[in-house]
């Protein structure tokens, strides 16, 4: 899930942004295929059992039709999303710049269009980066995960209604809170049609909470370290992205949100929807927050939503969250082997392609299980003899069981970025050694470092030489260093990104090869604009939004230093629901309660409604209190005190240089 932009969600009286760091930019050829990593990719060729081809069979399997050129675009012809670029992947075998088992991967992924998975179940694979489901009931369809933006999602509900005919949607299922699986809502349904009662939307417990929220406070850090992951800057070719693992790519359109009017709480709930009976079983605190599964009972289908695609996913996501519980997304797996082990004849999920048969199935959900619980298990096995996370990354392991099955591969998530975050989740980000308790931070102990090894020209020397003999990970983190020492010294520059570039074009997994080629690209071009990826940021989420995370929102907002000193209390009334909450200022932060305070400086009544129509930058509070939509009271010109206190966060800036 990308990051939530709410940088246009601020008072109008917040000061602007700083102005962009971005200068001028030029493109740079990307270099060749160093001959250690051609050895690197020709190994992996050894090493994993290219000859099984399943996975190509599978994900033609039902295959009806998809558009041609599969390019989908807004009303105003802006390019939502297209996988013409991704042609260059039909070259049978895998260029030197690609570890081969991404390159298969990528190319199980190139397959899109509409498919058949059993009688009555579709799937719309990737128009985006999601898979839309489509089931068949008495009199319309059910949707479930509305993909990312309206635009594909409209898209692939036309392309089963050309093949399947015109059937209402009578209800929508969310099966998580990332926004890949609801963002696009309202392609398939209108607002006025799920107030009115004739479409149902329903969603685990948690779900709308998490979905505002889980990007929100740290949104701006997310949104950047996002266009690393995903490689929004990256040229689609071999020697830039080629796929973002659970899909070939995501959408950049227009980002919608429908609030559930049903929730699941527990699981073995059950509902008849348009004569369709499901089964959910709840996988909170699994890959996302608030996660649920569905079984179908009539049909014989398995949904295990985001827990059971053909892949290692993330306990920890690289753009940033709160770290997953392994253990517990272990138990979930288990859970539905359990339950429905035998009885699903296939097993489907919110990405990639299906599994058909009960044995198929359940092997790949055990193996999974068993996959997050080895890894939780015995992260903490290591930590516990005290080894440190870059420690038990570099020694850890997969069992010979495990390690040459393709749906466990690094395809998205990895071995190595799995570990360190469970010890995270553990034990938090310090190892224990006290010289790492308050280290200098990266520019002073560049510096230091430079100055102690000699000067830059005698590292840069000596990195060369690593450089040739294919000490790629070596020669970027000391390159680092030399870098962040002396930011302008373009032969640091280009060596640091030339080791980068070889690290991606090793990768297994591609959202590590985003990172790499990424940050190779910004050390060689200088930082660019803000990329144009798919933002959760929508009106739909603003007027979603609790008063009270609001609030906190603007806590995270507030300037520590404007607000030194400063004291206010502004009470806050809304109407709608006759909620009222105590604004506090004190100590440069920000908190809140429900009720008034009667020693409030000042005091607002307004609907919530007019406050989001302020948020979205369509009126301004001076306007509203004029036409009577607010009644202040008392010494309203704190309310401007305080917003004068809140920044704008810049979308862009540097990660591979001070």
């Amino acid at each position: 899930m990308i990051a939530v932009a709410l940088l246009a969600a601020i008072l109008q009286a917040t000061p602007a942004a700083a102005g962009s760091r971005a200068g001028p930019r030029k493109a740079t050829a990307p270099g060749p295929a160093e001959p250690a990593t051609i050895a690197h990719n020709a190994q992996v060729l050894q090493e994993l059992p290219f000859s099984d081809r399943q996975d190509y069979d599978d994900a033609q399997r039902g295959f009806i039709a998809t558009l041609p050129d599969l390019t989908i675009v807004r009303d105003d012809g802006t390019i939502v999303f297209s996988l013409q670029e991704f042609e260059f992947l039909q070259q049978p075998e895998a260029p030197a710049t690609v570890n081969p088992s991404l390159w298969r991967h990528a190319q199980v992924n190139l397959t899109h269009g509409l498919f058949q998975v059993t009688e009555r179940v579709y799937q719309v694979r990737n128009f985006d980066l999601a898979n839309m489901t489509i089931v068949e009931g008495q009199s319309g369809v059910i949707v479930i995960d509305p993909l990312t933006a309206t635009e594909t999602s409209k898209a692939a509900l036309e392309l089963y209604y050309q093949h399947r005919g015109v059937r209402p949607v009578k209800a929508v299922v969310y099966t998580h809170s990332h926004h890949d699986h609801y963002a696009g809502v309202k392609g398939v349904v209108s607002e006025a049609d799920v107030l009115s009662g004739d479409v149902t939307v329903l969603a685990p417990e948690g779900f709308l909470d998490a979905a505002v929220s889980e990007n929100v406070y740290a949104g701006t850090a997310m949104s950047r370290r996002a266009s690393y992951m995903f490689g929004y800057l990256l040229p689609k070719t071999a020697t830039g992205t080629v796929d973002d693992g659970l899909g070939k790519s995501q959408s950049v359109g227009t980002v919608s949100l429908i609030a559930p009017t049903d929730t699941i709480t527990r699981s073995g709930e059950t509902r008849n929807l348009d004569g369709v009976q499901i089964e959910f079983v709840m996988a909170p605190q699994t890959e996302a927050p608030a996660e649920m599964t569905l079984y179908f009972p009539e049909l014989r289908v398995l949904d295990a939503a985001k827990i059971a695609c053909p892949l290692m996913h993330n306990t920890l996501t690289p753009r940033g969250a709160q770290v997953r519980d392994p253990r517990k997304w272990a138990a979930s797996l288990d859970e539905l082997i359990a339950r429905y082990g035998s009885q699903a004849d296939v097993l489907i999920a919110s990405h990639n392609w299906p599994r058909w048969g009960r044995g198929p199935a359940v092997q790949l959900m055990a193996d999974q299980r068993d996959l997050y619980k080895f890894m939780n298990d015995q992260t903490l096995h290591l930590l516990n003899q005290g080894y440190v996370p870059v420690e038990i990354a570099e020694v850890i392991k997969l069992p010979a069981s495990l390690a040459k099955l393709w749906y466990v591969r690094d395809h998205y998530g990895t071995l190595k970025h799995n570990v360190k975050a469970i010890y995270q989740r553990y034990l938090g980000w310090f190892d224990g050694n006290p010289a790492n308790l308050d280290p200098l931070p990266p520019v002073e102990a560049a510096r230091k470092y430079v100055e102690y090894m000699g000067g830059a020209s005698v590292v840069t020397a000596r990195a060369q030489q690593d450089f040739k003999h294919g000490e790629y990970r070596w020669v970027a983190q000391l390159m680092n260093q030399v870098v962040f020492a002396e930011p302008d010294n373009v032969e640091a520059r280009k060596l640091q990104a030339a080791a980068l570039e070889q690290l991606g074009y090793q990768a297994e997994s591609p959202i590590w090869r985003n990172f790499y080629l990424s940050g190779a690209q910004e050390l060689r071009d200088g930082l660019a604009p803000a990329p144009g990826g798919a933002a959760t940021g929508s009106a739909d989420t603003i007027r979603s939004m609790t008063i009270p995370l609001l609030f906190d929102y603007w806590g995270v907002l507030l300037d520590a230093a404007k607000a030194n000193g400063q004291r206010m209390l502004l009470n806050w009334t809304f109407t709608e629901r006759n909620e009222s909450y105590a604004l506090n200022l004190s100590n440069s932060a920000l908190t809140h309660h429900p009720g008034l305070d009667p020693a409030a400086d000042a005091s607002f009544t307004l609907a919530r409604a007019t406050l989001n129509a302020i948020l979205l930058g369509q009126t301004d509070f001076q306007t509203e209190v004029k036409a009577g939509r607010i009644q202040a009271v008392g010494n309203v010109q704190k309310l401007a005190e305080l917003m004068g206190m809140l920044d704008k966060f810049e979308p862009q800036w540097p990660i591979v240089t001070p």
